[in-house]
């Protein structure tokens, strides 16, 4: 039996979570962004006070992310999308690389991902991260 083929935002999304577990570099990661993207972090654990971000931010915090973190995985539960829209939802891991407050070097963070993508010409024009930490946190 064949496996039904995704909606092609959607292999863009997954290829792009697979780019960033993988520490990516910033060139690298940008060309799946579109040059007016815009990511909004919502508040949680990690960034009390949320974050919004263009394509120049969105890649210095993958930028932070390679520092701090010595590896990351997302392990994708479900993704669905049409209309230009990629709804996703995945359990994030990663394994600190140097200390992050009351946390070691080789601690690993998990969290549950919501994520909703937009898309524009086939890049990913939106980002919507909606991020729930499991304690402990630093």
């Amino acid at each position: 039996m064949t496996a039904t083929p995704r909606h092609p935002d959607v292999e863009t999304a997954l290829r792009y979570l697979a780019a960033v577990a993988r520490r990516s570099t910033a060139e690298e990661l940008a060309r799946f962004l579109h040059p007016d993207v815009v990511q909004h972090e919502y508040p949680n654990a990690l960034a009390p006070e949320g974050a919004v971000r263009d394509l120049p931010g969105i890649l210095a915090a993958a930028e932070r992310g390679r520092a701090t973190l010595a590896e990351q995985a997302f392990d994708v539960i479900e993704a669905v999308g049409g209309g230009g829209t990629v709804a996703l939802e995945a359990r994030w891991r990663g394994t600190l690389a140097v200390p992050v407050g009351s946390l070691p070097a080789g601690h690993e963070l998990r969290a549950h991902l919501a994520v909703f993508f937009g898309f524009r010409d086939g890049r990913i024009l939106s980002q919507r991260n909606y991020d729930c930490f499991d304690r402990p946190l630093p």
